[in-house]
């Protein structure tokens, strides 16, 4: 998937797959998976041991998929 110069050669999107939601190579692990476990501590170590079929460079796109993701639009934070 390249969009606005960006190459996300592992990131497939397919409707039939996972709902459409943004995953690594055509399987049924979604970036969100992957970048949760990041955000709840897990090591890239940890994730590939829980996720074997997924390799290193698997979770690194997954991260700026996401970074890229976040960039695109702004939404508003409400405050407490």
């Amino acid at each position: 998937m390249s969009r606005a110069g960006n190459n996300f050669s592992r990131i497939t999107q397919k409707p039939d797959v996972m709902g459409g939601k943004a995953c690594i190579r055509g399987m049924r692990v979604t970036v969100g998976m992957v970048v949760g476990q990041v955000g709840a501590g897990h090591s890239f170590d940890e994730i590939l041991a829980d996720y074997p079929c997924l390799e290193r460079e698997d979770v690194l796109q997954a991260l700026h998929y996401a970074a890229w993701r976040a960039k695109e639009r702004e939404v508003p934070l409400t405050t407490a």
